[in-house]
């Protein structure tokens, strides 16, 4: 049966006072933040299994009747896939979807048996959406523990930071945040979001009470002599926090403000009930060619694995990616276009 937001978020309550918590991406307030920036969401759910599927046309032109790409980031919610299975493909054969993409909830070696999979008609596949590879940080020890357990050159750049006077408070003010991400995206050559984005962003996460009894997001500011030095946008579900998006100034970055930052970040979650810190997105190599590579290395993801890697947290690889097909010869058309995006992406 097919769910409006405020349904969906009922059923995710439901699930979590008897499982963990559902990733973030499926929750209601991810799905409207996509449906305000060029995708459709539908939500469905089947004997206590659920997913909220993403659709993005891929030709806008024809309206409707447009093939589209079905997603599902982080999902489904729930152990027992094959009870959505037959919605699941009246659902994308309506949206004339040519195939579904899955990227679940579940850590490499937590992957369904290749016979489960072949059952459930999905097949690898080699483009993924959210980065594969992260750094989880356990956040459940008291605070000294958690700073024990950090790189001793990432616990003294914290404590740097708060010596030589630089501060962390709640922002509200997204034009801030924007401002520090324009800066950082000049200067680290990578594209950011609108003003307009990150504005929902916050309202959505923060501000509208129909998703969550309390705000999911926050935005952490670093300052030093009232100068917005660093700023990060941290997101509390359940016992698992993220550090989805970050930026810093170009002035004083000898105070270290990014290291403090992420550690009030921490502090945060701890607070809110939280024992996984998840960091987001590094390169997706094995940890001995991370530790081998790092210090060489500046392209794509490297520098912030440099970063990341000091807060002492665990190299974990998510499950899949699987796609179930609905249309062979689109979906071989649309394999082909994505590897030559990825070629042309690489310089090849």
């Amino acid at each position: 049966m097919e769910r409006n937001a405020s349904e969906w978020s009922e059923f995710l309550n439901q699930y979590a006072s008897q499982h963990e918590a559902a990733h973030i991406l499926q929750t209601s307030a991810w799905g409207e933040l996509k449906t305000a920036f060029g995708w459709d969401v539908v939500r469905i759910s089947v004997d206590g299994v659920g997913v909220q599927v993403l659709f993005r046309r891929l030709v806008r032109r024809l309206g409707n009747t447009s093939p589209t790409i079905a997603y599902i980031p982080k999902g489904p919610v729930g152990a027992d896939w094959e009870k959505l299975v037959p919605e699941l493909d009246a659902l994308c054969r309506n949206r004339h979807a040519i195939c579904v993409k899955l990227e679940p909830d579940l850590w490499e070696d937590q992957a369904p048996s290749e016979k489960m999979l072949k059952e459930l008609g999905l097949r690898p596949s080699v483009h993924t959406i959210q980065p594969p590879r992260t750094v989880v940080v356990d956040i459940s020890a008291e605070e000294e523990h958690i700073l024990a357990a950090m790189n001793q050159k990432t616990r003294y750049n914290v404590r740097l930071a708060q010596k030589k006077g630089v501060t962390v408070r709640v922002c509200s003010d997204v034009k801030v945040w924007q401002a520090l991400m324009e800066v950082t995206g000049q200067r680290d050559g990578f594209g950011v979001h609108s003003l307009d984005y990150y504005g929902r962003v916050y309202d959505l996460f923060h501000s509208d009470a129909v998703h969550a009894e309390k705000p999911i997001c926050e935005i952490l500011l670093a300052e030093h002599d009232g100068i917005p030095l660093a700023a990060l946008m941290v997101f509390a579900y359940g016992k698992r926090s993220y550090y989805l998006y970050g930026a810093s100034n170009d002035e004083h970055r000898n105070l270290m403000p990014t290291y403090l930052i992420q550690w009030e970040a921490i502090r945060w979650s701890k607070a809110r009930g939280c024992t996984e810190y998840d960091l987001w997105g590094i390169p997706d190599e094995d940890e001995a060619t991370l530790e081998a590579q790092f210090t060489e290395r500046h392209d794509g993801l490297w520098g912030v694995y440099r970063f990341k890697r000091g807060f002492g947290g665990k190299v974990l690889r998510a499950a899949g990616p699987w796609d179930r097909v609905y249309n062979p010869a689109l979906y071989a058309a649309y394999q082909w276009w994505v590897q030559r995006q990825t070629q042309d992406a690489m310089g090849g």
